[in-house]
């Protein structure tokens, strides 16, 4: 794209407007005329709530639901927090994704506009970065990818499409221009003097028990 725009919203809905916009009940439609072409190829995400099924012997439970807390790409393992405060790894065989329904909440359903992202999906880590970002994805041996958002009555591009630009790694905004955005949010939040915030970031570290080991 050579446009550029200012700030990485007015980026994020331009892209949005490249994509088809699939209403739900076409896509519905055509699962059912063939089931066996369409599969949910969501990757596990931190916050999803899941079901572990065997749990390892040291750890005293008898609580198998619980909710992802981290994922660690180098082992392949997800940290759950069970219901009752305990911890363990497990890989993704290891437990199952619990969703209310077969599709997204949101009546709307999308499609890239660009092969270039459907490239970016399926082999450039974007499946993890989609779920990471809250999207639901779909594949279809015939049509392709789809994908959409398991919510409602929030701010889209907050919690999701801003966040999917960023892992994108598009860069069509102006970085001045978001700086300055950025710092007129903060005025407007009632930080007149920038100096006077001080971030602490807090580390921990979280020793889980790992299934099998």
């Amino acid at each position: 794209m050579t446009v550029e725009y200012r700030t990485i919203r007015d980026a994020a809905e331009a892209w949005v407007r490249e994509m088809n916009a699939i209403p739900q009940g076409m896509i519905e439609k055509l699962m059912g005329m063939n089931p066996d072409d369409w599969t949910e190829i969501t990757k596990p995400a931190a916050g999803d709530t899941v079901y572990v099924y065997d749990l390892p012997d040291e750890v005293d439970s008898l609580e198998h639901c619980g909710t992802i807390k981290s994922y660690n790409e180098e082992s392949d393992l997800y940290c759950i927090e069970l219901h009752d405060g305990k911890l363990v790894s497990a890989e993704e065989d290891d437990f199952d994704v619990e969703r209310d329904d077969v599709l997204p909440m949101w009546g709307t359903m999308w499609s890239f506009g660009d092969n270039v992202d459907d490239w970016w999906l399926e082999k450039n880590g974007g499946l993890q970065a989609m779920s990471n970002c809250g999207f639901r994805i779909y594949e279809s041996e015939e049509f392709g990818y789809f994908f959409g958002i398991d919510g409602a009555g929030y701010d889209f591009y907050e919690e999701h499409w801003m966040p999917l630009y960023k892992a994108r790694g598009l860069h069509w905004h102006d970085p001045q221009a978001e700086e300055d955005y950025q710092m007129h949010v903060v005025k407007t939040a009632g930080f007149d003097d920038l100096s006077l915030l001080i971030l602490t970031f807090g580390c921990y570290v979280e020793v889980c028990h790992v299934i099998g080991a």
